[in-house]
């Protein structure tokens, strides 16, 4: 199993994997990136104006198309090409550098595109919001099946990159659904509409959002709030063990892909050892952190490792990691689970060539990791599992 190398360069393969994960057509991929491919053997940075044209252009067809679909009362048709449209203006925008014009316009357009297009599609997922300092937390709210009752419910973290909307479209959710539990996918400061729309930035202290997010869970009626767990996906490798760390009501944590020691993978990025998730990257983690320049920035990202906080978890914790991870090393992997020493009930699962899911947070196949986490959580949240 490998990621799908279509480009020259490692990033913008990793934004075409996440868009054939997330539910993209093969077609659309090819006819979005085929007038763009020389442009990749410039790097990661060059081209990234060009990208978001072509792909901003099939997810503006795609809303004219579900607009025909609507008109004719076909919103079941609708409603798949306007989150297919989401998913373009969402890869798009996330390959530009900050201030980059367009990027504002291309997030309201994904937005508007998947808000319709799940309520047409009658996908099982609300966008919520939580109040934070004077301001909200986007999330989205899918709803456990089969469930009389408070279900259990599992907080779903982005990455440094990603959104609610490209957790959602992971399909754990979905996953977790079947299994008889609820997911509440976050826009933490620092990602999503948090960053781009609420101006809340990042922090290495994710307990000080975390817990205001298991608190207006909990007060949900329709939430267990004995059975809430918390999983993170990329950096939230290392936001969702410090969370389950600081916050001892949580039942059980898992993550997809460790996250160990964010601020020494910074130190040897700055070395150029590893892959960076997105073109413009420097400039990238200034914005989602609020720094001013580098110095800032390494200064404010330096508290971000896990040592001495993996040991205060003291329930059900798994590690999930691909073993050819290109951004984020394998022996982070390790070095959580060695110090999960008080935890009841500790795995660590490396996904190997034997079944897929290898690259960072199985890019090159996300169902190995969603199926497994689900099931750790059906077992450890007394969830179902057939």
């Amino acid at each position: 199993m490998a990621l799908f190398e279509y480009f020259s360069n490692y990033v913008w393969n990793l934004s075409i994997s996440i868009a054939l994960g997330s539910g993209a057509e093969i077609g659309e991929i090819i006819d979005m990136c085929e007038p763009i491919r020389a442009k990749a053997d410039a790097g990661d940075d060059a081209g990234t104006v060009d990208f978001m044209k072509e792909w901003v252009k099939m997810a503006d067809k795609l809303v004219g198309l579900a607009d025909e679909d609507e008109a004719a009362g076909h919103y079941l048709s609708a409603g798949p090409k306007l989150q297919r449209a989401s998913l373009y203006y969402l890869v798009a925008e996330r390959m530009q550098g900050h201030g980059q014009p367009g990027r504002e316009e291309t997030f309201a357009k994904a937005l508007s595109a998947f808000d319709k297009g799940t309520k047409f599609s009658r996908d099982n997922v609300e966008r919520l919001e939580i109040p934070y300092k004077g301001k909200v937390i986007p999330v989205l709210y899918t709803r456990a099946q089969g469930v009389d009752g408070p279900a259990p419910c599992v907080i779903f973290l982005n990455g440094l990159d990603s959104s609610k909307e490209l957790l959602y479209w992971t399909k754990l959710p979905e996953a977790l659904a079947k299994r008889g539990i609820s997911t509440l996918c976050v826009d933490q400061p620092g990602t999503g509409e948090s960053l781009r729309l609420q101006d809340l930035v990042a922090s290495y202290d994710s307990e000080t959002w975390g817990t205001p997010v298991f608190d207006w869970l909990a007060a949900r009626d329709d939430v267990d709030e004995k059975r809430i767990g918390i999983s993170g996906i990329s950096l939230g490798g290392y936001y969702a063990p410090r969370v389950c760390a600081m916050e001892p009501r949580i039942a059980s944590g898992a993550v997809w892909g460790a996250n160990h020691n964010w601020a020494e993978v910074q130190e040897k990025r700055v070395r150029r050892e590893g892959e960076n998730p997105v073109p413009h990257y420097w400039k990238h983690v200034w914005w989602v952190f609020g720094a001013k320049d580098q110095e800032d920035f390494m200064e404010k990202s330096a508290g971000m490792n896990l040592n001495g906080v993996m040991e205060k978890i003291k329930v059900p914790f798994l590690i999930t990691h691909g073993a050819k991870d290109r951004q984020i090393s394998l022996d982070y992997a390790d070095q959580s689970f060695e110090q999960l020493t008080n935890s009841p009930r500790r795995e660590l699962k490396i996904f190997t060539d034997r079944e897929g899911g290898v690259e960072h947070v199985g890019a090159d196949n996300m169902s190995f990791g969603r199926e497994y986490i689900a099931d750790w959580f059906g077992e450890t949240l007394g969830g179902r599992l057939k």
